[in-house]
């Protein structure tokens, strides 16, 4: 007996060396070399050039040479940069890049060159743009959407192959673009009707609008390249502004189908686009002080390097979108299945490649492991592959040296104590970075602080909701964040003192920027400026009056300026 007891023990013994050393072996390989491993569904989700389906291949290489200034096309002959797509094409050797085209790389004189074309549309103020009636203005909107809806099929395909976004997300950007611009249409015809009264004040008589600040220099992000470029292109426009409008690196292609749009919709010089790195063709712009806004969504370093630039930076107006790290607050009463349906949304949407996105997790230690449990399996279950495949979630990243990025910041983490979580996290291959879920990440990690942009989901376990309130505090950022908990006492408390730290709180959801008729904005060092349909027309303008004192003479002067429709400022027509 005494002999079969301990043959028992030894076997089982043996039995947990084993299990303990394959563990230990596991995460040495997971943290030697991350993503030198892939599993057969990563190493294989690039497709062969058979395998994509017909109307959604490229057609010929796209060699731009056009760009707009002064309302005609100029044709460049000099260098040109090239654009790949993150997607990769299967040989029987290796992963080969998808060429999808070239694009002028201008210099300082083509960039001055269309801001001087701005400028001498706007003359001041006295140009035929900015002295246009507001339903005039409206109409040239219309025709160019008219012509952009048109370009519908062209643009989509285009935000698949150049920046991957999957076709879904391509469309949905395209059609919420085109609502964008009818909502502030429709916000314009609002805002003008409030102004077409005259008011009598204290012997005064008055009229307000708002008018038009000048030359707007335009950028928008990569990510996306077509909506979040056009909240600031068309509200600076149709207030009246002229623009010179530079298109992002990444997404830079799917412009040119509409410059045809925005040469025969709008006067010559309203709208001026250049192309080309950014210090050679935009840094000689905001140096010669005729830039009255600076409309960027970026980086905040680049914003505060382009504003230090403006000889004037007084007379600059600036409306950015910069940097965010939104956190989520998961307390311990939360309902956990909705947490993790909106964290996953919220964290790894267009592969966490947004400012909403939610950046970083605390979850209070109770609940922390079955958080875990469920996030993993939510990741595990997302569909991976090409943007243009039915339900694709993850695809792959634009950026060059992205992946590589993602995985300096995971080996930071890691070094550091932390896991990963869920089967696959991390794992590469070319441009594919399989979404890795993170815990526990703690302050010293580069996790912790920055801004990933990118398909890692760190969580931070709290006992003391202290914690994520400091870290909400001390943060330099300030866009939003999210609370989930089912108990009205736990988040009315949390509510009021973190509104004053970020400019949206967001209840048992992800964060995010709709509906457009909202703000979206940030504190500390995410925004400067407003932008919604309604606040983007006030932040692209100022209000001006024409004032006069309430006597006889002037009220027949004011009558027949109104009634014979001599002036587009002082007018009372009323727009239906």
């Amino acid at each position: 007996m005494l002999w079969f007891l301990l043959t028992i023990m030894g076997l089982t013994l043996a039995v947990t060396l084993v299990l303990v050393l394959q563990v230990l072996i596991a995460k040495s390989v997971g943290r030697r070399n991350l993503m030198a491993t892939p599993s057969e569904h990563i190493s294989s989700i690039f497709p062969f050039p058979d395998d994509i389906p017909a109307r959604h291949r490229l057609p010929v290489s796209i060699e731009q040479t056009e760009y707009l200034i002064n309302g005609t096309f100029r044709h460049w002959q000099g260098p040109t940069g090239e654009t790949f797509s993150p997607v990769r094409l299967r040989t029987t050797e290796d992963l080969a890049p998808v060429r999808i085209g070239s694009y002028p790389l201008l210099t300082e004189a083509e960039s001055l060159t269309a801001l001087d074309a701005a400028v001498a549309a706007y003359d001041h103020g006295r140009g035929r743009w900015p002295t246009m009636s507001v339903t005039e203005r409206i109409g040239h909107i219309e025709e160019f959407l008219r012509q952009f809806k048109a370009c519908r099929t062209e643009v989509v395909k285009l935000l698949m192959w150049e920046v991957g976004k999957s076709l879904a997300g391509s469309e949905k950007e395209f059609d919420r673009t085109a609502i964008y611009i009818e909502d502030t249409i429709e916000a314009l015809k609002d805002l003008d009707r409030t102004s077409s009264r005259l008011e009598i004040r204290e012997g005064i008589i008055g009229q307000i609008r708002r008018g038009p600040l000048g030359v707007v220099l335009c950028m928008g992000p990569f990510n996306y390249p077509l909506n979040e470029t056009f909240t600031t292109l068309i509200p600076a426009l149709i207030m009246g502004n002229t623009v010179v409008f530079k298109p992002p690196r990444l997404g830079v292609l799917l412009y040119r189908p509409l410059l045809a749009a925005f040469r025969d919709a709008f006067p010559p010089g309203v709208v001026n686009t250049v192309y080309g790195e950014g210090r050679k063709v935009v840094g000689p712009l905001m140096a010669t002080g005729k830039v009255d806004v600076l409309a960027f969504i970026g980086s905040s370093r680049a914003a505060d390097a382009l504003k230090k630039q403006h000889p004037t930076p007084h007379r600059l107006r600036c409306v950015l979108g910069m940097g965010a790290k939104n956190p989520a607050i998961v307390l311990a009463d939360a309902d956990l299945e909705l947490a993790v349906k909106e964290c996953v949304l919220g964290s790894l949407s267009f592969n966490g490649q947004r400012c909403t996105a939610i950046k970083i997790i605390f979850v209070h230690r109770e609940v922390v492991e079955r958080f875990l449990e469920k996030m993993s399996a939510a990741i595990s279950s997302l569909h991976c592959g090409m943007p243009w495949e039915d339900g694709v979630f993850t695809t792959p990243l634009p950026e060059p040296g992205k992946p590589e990025a993602m995985g300096e910041l995971l080996e930071d983490a890691l070094e550091q104590g932390a896991s990963i979580i869920n089967p696959d996290g991390g794992t590469a291959s070319a441009s594919f970075f399989f979404p890795a879920l993170v815990y526990p990440v703690v302050p010293g990690m580069r996790l912790y602080d920055e801004e990933q942009f990118g398909p890692l989901v760190p969580v931070v376990p709290f006992d003391d909701i202290e914690e994520p309130i400091r870290y909400v505090v001390e943060s330099n950022f300030g866009q939003q964040l999210s609370i989930f908990s089912s108990s009205p006492g736990a988040t009315a408390s949390l509510i009021d003192p973190l509104v004053n730290q970020v400019c949206r709180v967001n209840l048992n959801s992800q964060c995010q920027r709709g509906p457009d008729t909202f703000p979206f904005t940030g504190r500390k060092g995410s925004a400067e400026g407003t932008l919604s349909v309604s606040d983007a027309l006030r932040v692209f303008s100022i209000r001006t009056l024409v004032a006069a004192k309430d006597v006889e003479q002037n009220k027949d002067l004011i009558r027949k300026i109104t009634r014979e429709h001599r002036s587009n400022f002082l007018s009372t027509d009323f727009i239906l």
